[in-house]
């Protein structure tokens, strides 16, 4: 019997789908971009935003062998602008997946922002991609829910293709 599988590209999915929504909500309610928010000492909800966008840029460049962004120089603008680079970064990552080149199993060394120099295998990069912005989501409706907006969509991988 064969171990079921979650491809990248479905993962990829569900990130692009929830990034999507959470523009809509957040430009339906522009007020909640200025709501406090302490989650990585963001600041405020656009400062987490700007954080979820940027990992998912400068992987995105990372894995595609292009100088990576420095975090400090990664905008931090409008609901358009964030979410354009949102949509570079996934057009990177489709690119990569439908090109089917990369040796997923390489090892690269990199700098992060928060943990200094590491190394890890190019599939433990994009999937961190990924997920980190989920997991970052997910902490930012229980931000907005405590102000009183409500994000009116299931956010759990099992309701994605029912919502």
């Amino acid at each position: 019997m064969s171990e079921p599988v979650l491809s990248a590209t479905e993962l990829l999915k569900w990130n692009d789908v929830t990034a999507q929504r959470w523009k809509a909500l957040l430009a339906a309610h522009p007020e909640a971009l200025d709501l406090p928010c302490d989650v990585y000492g963001a600041g405020t909800v656009r400062g987490l935003v700007r954080h979820i966008i940027a990992v998912e840029l400068r992987y995105s460049e990372r894995l595609s062998g292009e100088p990576v962004t420095p975090y400090d120089e990664v905008p931090d603008g409008s609901l358009a602008l964030l979410f354009g680079l949102h949509e570079t970064a996934m057009g990177r990552y489709r690119k990569l997946l439908a090109e089917d080149t990369a040796n997923w199993e390489e090892t690269l060394e990199f700098t992060t922002i928060s943990a200094g120099t590491r190394s890890a295998s190019r599939k433990t990069i994009l999937f961190h991609a990924f997920l980190h912005g989920i997991r970052h989501y997910a902490q930012l409706a229980t931000l907005v829910r405590q102000h009183g907006i409500k994000p009116e969509w299931p956010m759990d991988y099992l309701f994605m293709a029912m919502s």
